[in-house]
């Protein structure tokens, strides 16, 4: 328990979730709208389905490059500068978008949002890096909260809402709106005070990053983390992902699913977030996380129990608790993943931990479509939400990491 856990201001908390919102806001575009817009442009379904899955690698691979963000700094070139970097290069690739028809730009598109995609995961690396350089440990949990209720509404805005807009301003208007949100950002960025790096977290730390990546690489904590990390999230992850089908299939028309991910979704995601992470740095990051697990196990049977009876809206409202669920779990786990980074190399350890996120929802949206193939979606969401119970006995053996030796 963290009765007396380090009050991080308003001002800290709104920092990073403004930074993950502009983190977000382009996500949410590229993502969700952009591939409607391309649609709409003639192109071939299979063709925008394989661009979206492509431009989702370069925040399962963020790990690959992190050492650069980790290594590369001095008193000059720190994780501002970083940061900088890559959100410059992320409004230079979407300049075209708001330049120049679609149509025109077709054959380019791919590199251009390619581009964008890796320069936006280096930007995630460069943020996260930043946080566990800067935040007491014990106020992971709330900071955390606020960046995914940042991230979540820069999704909805620039994902959800921004198809709409376009009826009213045009596409390219909306693309320069976001490239404005991506780089007004930077003002903050350089105006904000950081009153306190870490030690270990500064490039002249006595530790080479050899040495620190050897060192966490041969601490049992890490691998559970991974192992954390690629579990947990399964049963929320093949729910999640498959929402839309099933609620669709249950007899729900695509505009009242739309509504339903627009806004229910992501308003419980936000309070989830807000919540668990306020409650993770009050009664401990592992604890939280164990009841986030076993909360959207719950609500999950909850859903499969309305499904046998019970149709069309009600099971939007028997879905609800599952994203408030997934909230506190972000929050949490995310904390948790920080308490376990190693802050000489923050950007790269926690980014493989975010990588084994992402991984998680490869194989549990894979493995529930084939179970929903061969039987039906209860089956599948409970088998998904059973694996995610595995979790809870590796996670007290998850330990901090910032006592590794120099």
């Amino acid at each position: 328990m963290h009765a007396h856990a380090t009050q991080p201001t308003i001002a800290q908390r709104a920092f990073f979730a403004l930074l993950y919102l502009s983190e977000g806001a382009p996500i949410g575009y590229i993502w969700w709208a952009m591939p409607t817009r391309l649609r709409a442009a003639g192109m071939p379904v299979e063709q925008v389905a394989a661009l979206t899955s492509l431009l989702t690698l370069p925040w399962a691979l963020k790990f690959l490059w992190a050492p650069a963000v980790d290594r590369l700094r001095n008193k000059r070139w720190g994780y501002r500068a970083w940061i900088t970097l890559a959100q410059v290069l992320m409004g230079l690739t979407l300049l075209p978008l708001a330049l120049l028809p679609l149509s025109e730009i077709t054959g380019i598109v791919t590199l251009l949002l390619i581009s964008h995609a890796v320069a936006a995961a280096t930007q995630d690396v460069s943020i996260d890096a930043l946080a566990i350089a800067t935040i007491p440990d014990d106020a992971f949990g709330r900071v955390t909260g606020w960046m995914q209720a940042g991230m979540l509404v820069g999704r909805a805005t620039f994902g959800g809402l921004a198809l709409t807009a376009e009826q009213w301003i045009g596409a390219h208007a909306v693309v320069l709106i976001l490239i404005g949100c991506i780089w007004c950002t930077l003002a903050v960025v350089w105006h904000f005070p950081l009153d306190h790096i870490k030690a270990n977290a500064r490039p002249d730390s006595d530790r080479t990053f050899a040495e620190s990546l050897i060192a966490v690489l041969s601490r049992r904590a890490t691998w559970i983390g991974l192992a954390i990390a690629l579990l947990a999230g399964a049963g929320f992850e093949a729910v999640g992902g498959l929402m839309g089908p099933f609620l669709h299939d249950r007899g729900l028309d695509k505009e009242t699913v739309g509504l339903f991910f627009a806004f229910p979704v992501v308003l419980c995601m936000i309070v989830g977030s807000l919540i668990g992470g306020w409650a993770a740095d009050r009664w401990g990051h592992k604890a939280l996380v164990q009841s986030s697990i076993l909360a959207i196990a719950l609500a999950i049977a909850v859903l499969v129990a309305a499904d046998l009876n019970t149709t069309g809206i009600a099971l939007m409202a028997a879905a609800a608790p599952i994203y408030l669920a997934l909230g506190s779990l972000t929050a949490s786990s995310y904390a948790l993943f920080m308490d376990l980074t190693d802050p000489a190399i923050g950007g790269t350890q926690f980014s493989a931990f975010m990588g084994a996120t992402n991984l998680c929802e490869v194989w549990s949206i894979a493995l529930a479509g084939a179970i929903v193939s061969k039987t039906d979606y209860p089956i599948a969401f409970g088998c998904a939400a059973a694996i995610s119970l595995i979790a809870l006995p590796l996670v007290p053996f998850a330990r901090r990491a910032h006592t590794l030796p120099k």
